[in-house]
């Protein structure tokens, strides 16, 4: 009898490409997360007060935001594989002016640079997976991204704060620099050669255009995030600006011969309602973020380690159920895919609205956890419906929409279900002990959250009849 003679299979020639996107996902989102626990030692390093040091948070997002647009569209123009490495470098090198800043003023300036390299990463790291992935993978390469990202999201508190308790506050800024450097390598030898193009097919860059819209992203960012949850004058003038903003730029792209955004593209209903959905599912996803932890803490009466661990749930369900996701996405298609997933996420705002006080960490965890596997299959479902269809010289700035929309989703759910949550809390206060009070505030939040997952519901399956 013959012995049997097992072959390791080689890896596919793609793995090695979506390794090297994957780990760029990660770096973007663990830019964002790491700082968070370290706010506080920042203010003590630096002598300043929080309202200063929250701007080392804020220059991140904010650069992310008013240019992940335009970069997604200097992509189309330039080549997505030589400015994915650019804007690599640029973080890795961000990371490290970060690291080294002598000053509170110098570590906003570098936070800002690398922020732009994250715009950059996440824009085209999405916008690649159409040309380094076969069309039949694209669900499971999407589902690996948001797996990436969710790992970002979860591991960089409890790493910043390691790392800040054994080496101080520079190395949650340095450790991501060795992790550059290895996935700028990995990009450089693995991602497809850009396509050269024709000298007739080069059109020109939208400068007056990328202008308004990073003014305009710019003013609304700051107008739901200044002022910790109030709202004033200088919030309204902001948020006026950018209504005038948006109104300018729509003039300006309807008559630029090589627009930014072309305009027609909200035409295709694909788009448009993709796009929706997403600022809708990703407003609600920030309550969970921001209502959860008063709920546990103020309402339950946990523990700060306590808290931590019972919020840690969301990521981890996230990170494990992506690549499933994406598997399922691309064996049952991405508009059924999408309906499933926001019929979750209904679902779990259904429990968290009705959630009676006494349910415990159980009755919180459960509907939870059912909310986050609805936004991980929505996310890749979504993601992967618009970046299959799309065009490739398109597919960057479609990219950078898709990862716009998401932002403006979470800074609008910041302020706007925050807003909700103070409002019900404090009304009910007056009838009820504080611990009941924050329970019936997070329940009118996630009865107004049922509400806008039930729009974005409403329009997919619209979309998904026609």
């Amino acid at each position: 009898m013959k012995p049997t003679i097992i072959v390791a299979q080689p890896a596919p020639p793609f793995a090695w490409a979506l390794l090297s996107l994957s780990l760029s996902m990660l770096l973007a989102a663990l830019g964002t997360s790491i700082v968070n626990v370290g706010l506080p030692t920042l203010a003590e390093a630096f002598n300043a007060s929080f309202q200063k040091v929250q701007w080392v948070l804020i220059a991140y997002l904010l650069a992310i935001t008013t240019l992940i647009v335009s970069v997604g569209r200097l992509g189309d123009l330039l080549g997505k594989r030589r400015l994915l490495l650019g804007g690599i470098s640029l973080f890795t090198l961000a990371s490290a002016l970060c690291g080294l800043a002598p000053g509170l003023g110098l570590l906003i300036g570098a936070r800002a640079l690398q922020g732009l390299g994250a715009a950059i990463m996440m824009a085209l790291t999405m916008a690649l997976v159409g040309e380094s992935v076969p069309k039949a993978r694209t669900g499971s390469a999407m589902g690996l991204l948001g797996t990436m990202s969710a790992i970002g999201t979860a591991l960089g508190p409890s790493l910043g704060g390691l790392l800040i308790d054994g080496f101080g506050w520079r190395a949650m800024f340095l450790v991501t620099v060795p992790m550059g450097l290895l996935t700028w390598l990995l990009a450089y030898r693995n991602l497809p050669a850009d396509k050269p193009k024709l000298k007739s097919a080069r059109v020109g860059f939208d400068i007056p255009g990328t202008v308004l819209l990073a003014l305009t992203l710019g003013a609304y960012a700051l107008a739901m995030t200044l002022g910790r949850g109030s709202f004033g004058l200088l919030n309204g003038a902001l948020l006026l600006g950018a209504g005038v903003g948006l109104g300018l730029f729509i003039q300006v792209e309807a008559r630029a011969g090589s627009p930014l955004i072309r305009l027609g593209m909200f035409g295709d209903r694909n788009v448009s309602a993709s796009l929706v959905m997403n600022v809708l599912v990703s407003t609600v996803m920030m309550a969970t973020l921001m209502v959860g932890p008063f709920y546990l803490a103020q309402g339950m009466g946990l523990e700060a380690l306590q808290v931590g661990l019972v919020l840690s749930v969301g990521p981890v369900v996230a990170a494990l159920t992506g690549v499933p996701a994406g598997r399922v996405v691309d064996r049952f298609g991405a508009r059924r895919i999408t309906v499933a997933g926001l019929g979750a996420m209904v679902l779990g705002c259904l429990g968290l609205s009705a959630l009676p006080l006494g349910s415990g960490i159980v009755g919180y965890v459960a509907p939870m956890m059912v909310v986050t596997l609805g936004y991980a299959l929505f996310q890749t479902a979504n993601n992967t419906g618009v970046m299959a269809q799309v065009v490739e010289d398109q597919r960057g700035v479609i990219a950078g929409l898709l990862s716009l929309s998401r932002n403006l989703g979470l800074v609008t759910g910041a302020s706007v279900l925050g807003a909700v949550f103070a409002l019900a809390s404090s009304a009910a206060a007056h009838n009820l002990a504080h611990p009941q009070a924050i329970a019936s505030g997070m329940r009118i939040t996630f009865a107004v959250a049922l509400t806008l997952v039930g729009v974005a519901l409403a329009i997919a399956l619209v979309n998904r009849s026609r």
